[in-house]
């Protein structure tokens, strides 16, 4: 049974009889340009940190944090991932009546609310893509929602103005933003301005994504001081590694890196959904935001994945941990146009459908 999560590369690598280092990774929805360079020196030269233990306030990196995004340093707390964080969320929450959950939704938010029993509720992509009022009408303010923007696995993207209108119905809102930052400021929807004004707010953000730092496992929340003050008294003392503090730091600094990953995204990811479009039993399900594609086909996505694995070493995702999916959908990130072109070479040997390289050019970062 595949994993969970994408990014297994040692389970993948068995399927593919190779070094895990020797596979292409779709499956795990990482920008291909990183790490940064400035990220990679600055671990060599704080190599040293590891000796000592780090500082438990993240102190260095809260205050980069709030810097970038004009937030008070008191309503920030730095996590090991995402996933940590979740964690106490799901704790947060497990006191609230009901939390609803919109489906498919990132199998993690279950897994935080099982540890907790919470009460969950769930309500279908398609009923609040374009109008959150089905939403919002049913939610009070002893309720709780997680709602991530843009969304995964689709890459839908809710307006800044639609998720207001869930955090003013008084509800617990927790907005997970991890693939926020790969849209342009001119175009994010970010509700990190809203969380002084709304104290039931949440905003779950990842610094592991955009930069390509998932082994150093790092991100951070946004909410009130006195429930970060709360969550503060659950956790472990030294959550957040020396190394990952320094990463962050030099990651919120190197605005080159972030210009030039907006640069490449949406003309990379248009390419990518034009030559998918070739082949005619494979259909993304909705425009992206995101830095990845879901598709949808007529069979199992399973023996594909398989196929690509052992004949190419080529790793997607498969959906089976959104059960609402199912095995006929997949995921895919987007990378280079040289990777493009092997996984369309893969998929179209497989297909048997011939796909047009010319689709994928001019669409490199510099």
């Amino acid at each position: 049974m595949p994993p969970r999560h994408g990014g297994n590369l040692v389970w993948a690598a068995a399927i593919a009889r190779c070094a895990p280092e020797e596979l292409l990774d779709f499956s795990a929805s990482l920008n291909p340009l990183g790490p940064p360079a400035s990220v990679v020196a600055a671990l060599h030269h704080g190599l040293g940190a590891i000796r000592d233990y780090p500082d438990p306030a993240c102190t260095a990196l809260v205050q980069a944090l709030a810097a970038t995004y004009a937030l008070d340093p008191d309503t920030l707390l730095v996590g090991n991932g995402a996933a940590e964080l979740l964690t106490w969320i799901g704790r947060d929450c497990a006191a609230c009546s009901r939390v609803y959950l919109v489906t498919p939704y990132f199998q993690d938010y279950g897994r935080a609310l099982r540890a907790f029993a919470a009460s969950v509720a769930t309500i279908p992509l398609d009923q609040v893509r374009h109008d959150v009022q089905a939403l919002a009408a049913k939610l009070h303010p002893e309720d709780a929602v997680i709602l991530n923007n843009p969304h995964n696995p689709t890459g839908h993207l809710w307006s800044r103005s639609a998720v207001q209108a869930l955090v003013a119905t008084g509800a617990t809102v927790v907005v997970d933003e991890a693939f926020m930052d790969f849209l342009p400021p001119a175009t994010s929807q970010t509700v990190l301005p809203y969380v002084k004004e709304y104290p039931n707010l949440i905003v779950l953000r990842s610094l592991t994504k955009f930069y390509s730092l998932a082994g150093l496992r790092l991100g951070y929340v946004v909410s009130q001081p006195e429930r970060l003050r709360r969550w503060q008294q659950w956790r472990d003392p030294w959550s957040v590694n020396a190394l990952a503090l320094v990463a962050g730091v030099a990651a919120l600094g190197d605005r080159p890196f972030q210009e030039q990953t907006w640069q490449w995204l949406a003309p990379a990811r248009e390419a990518l959904q034009r030559a998918l479009d070739q082949i005619p039993t494979l259909r993304i399900t909705s425009p992206s935001h995101g830095n990845f594609l879901l598709v949808t086909t007529e069979a199992s996505v399973l023996p594909l994945q398989r196929y690509l694995l052992e004949h190419h070493r080529l790793l997607i995702r498969d959906c089976l941990s959104f059960p609402e999916l199912g095995e006929r959908y997949f995921r895919v990130a987007v990378r280079q146009p040289s990777d493009h072109e092997q996984l369309l070479r893969g998929l179209g040997q497989y297909f048997g459908v011939s796909i047009s390289p010319s689709q994928l050019l001019n669409v490199k970062a510099e």
